[in-house]
């Protein structure tokens, strides 16, 4: 991590997972490294202003609350910008991406609700005129748990392949939406989560712990952007796998080095086949095309039809926002 002083790269590193979820993390995470309450938020402050660092918050683990999918469309390409542009202004779109395919645009959304997002979905669709894919996940086998910066190891995967929703109830979903977007960088965030929600500060301490627990939040911590960091290049590789040997082939996947994310989506037939995804990230075109070989090969999904479709422009990525006026 060139460019970055020893503490940024332990608090980039260390603190992806198992963030302190006490009165003042800040302090506790700043007795770790041997600095003030004060010094850390004013380096997480520099660093998101530096765009390393998204958001201080959770992971939701995706199925569990809320509604959403992974969308794509076909934009000419002198279409592009704007219709980027309109896409990342919507609220419930969270990450936007270009990539190198006929589906040019990638992005996903997220609702309170399948309804809200069948409606979004709609009047995209409606608006754009253009081919869409509305792929759904289906599976997970590996999702964002982190990423060792340092010493590039993966975290152990413990996605749940079948996500089981959970409705939440008022107090929850309050918590939820003072949340979703990251907690805030001042001593006592917590406590402002709370006042949002018209909590007390322990009851969100213990609900962020039991949804921690339970594995509705993946993961709280330090969300960090690869690209800012190093790792450059990124490709969404996809096969088309028989469905039902979809979950061999998603564990062996997930386990291999260089992959961030990996699941089962649908297929949207005749346009989209592929049904197997994976995100690679590294630091060059190179090192991403041999960890996609090298995967591929050791799992043996080189046996299958693949594309990799590789990130050109990212337009906007943040906190999915699972509940409204978050």
């Amino acid at each position: 991590m060139d460019g970055y002083s020893p503490i940024e790269q332990r608090l980039l590193n260390d603190f992806q997972q198992d963030f302190p979820l006490v009165s003042r993390p800040f302090l506790a995470i700043g007795d770790q490294l041997g600095i003030t309450e004060t010094a850390v938020i004013q380096h997480l402050q520099q660093l998101v202003a530096r765009g390393a660092v998204s958001r201080v918050g959770p992971v939701f683990s995706p199925g569990r609350i809320g509604a959403s999918a992974l969308v794509a469309l076909a934009v000419p390409p002198e279409r592009l910008e704007a219709v980027a542009g309109w896409i990342s202004a919507m609220p419930a779109v969270n990450h936007n991406y270009q990539r190198e395919h006929h589906y040019n645009l990638w992005f996903v959304a997220a609702t309170p609700d399948q309804a809200a997002l069948d409606r979004l979905l709609r009047d995209i669709a409606h608006e754009s005129g253009m081919p869409m894919l509305v792929l759904r996940l289906l599976e997970q086998f590996h999702i964002d748990l982190g990423f060792d910066l340092i010493h590039r190891r993966k975290a152990a995967s413990n996605a749940d392949p079948l996500p089981q929703r959970i409705e939440l109830d008022a107090t929850q979903s309050a918590i939820v939406a003072a949340l979703q977007s990251g907690i805030a960088l001042e001593p006592e965030p917590y406590a402002g989560v709370g006042r949002a929600s018209n909590q007390e500060e322990d009851a969100v301490i213990r609900q962020i712990g039991t949804w921690r627990s339970s594995g509705l939040i993946k993961r709280f911590g330090i969300v960090v952007r690869h690209h800012e960091l190093g790792y450059r290049e990124n490709a969404m590789v996809v096969w088309d796998v028989p469905d039902d040997e979809a979950a061999v082939y998603g564990h062996l996947a997930a386990a291999q080095e260089g992959v961030t994310l990996c699941y089962r989506r649908n297929r949207q037939l005749p346009d989209w086949p592929f049904n197997l995804f994976c995100m690679v990230h590294g630091k060059d075109r190179s090192e991403v095309r041999s960890q996609i070989a090298r995967l591929a090969y050791l799992t043996g999904l080189d046996r299958f039809a693949s594309q990799t479709l590789f990130s050109c422009k990212r337009y906007k990525q943040c906190g999915a926002r699972y509940v409204a006026n978050g």
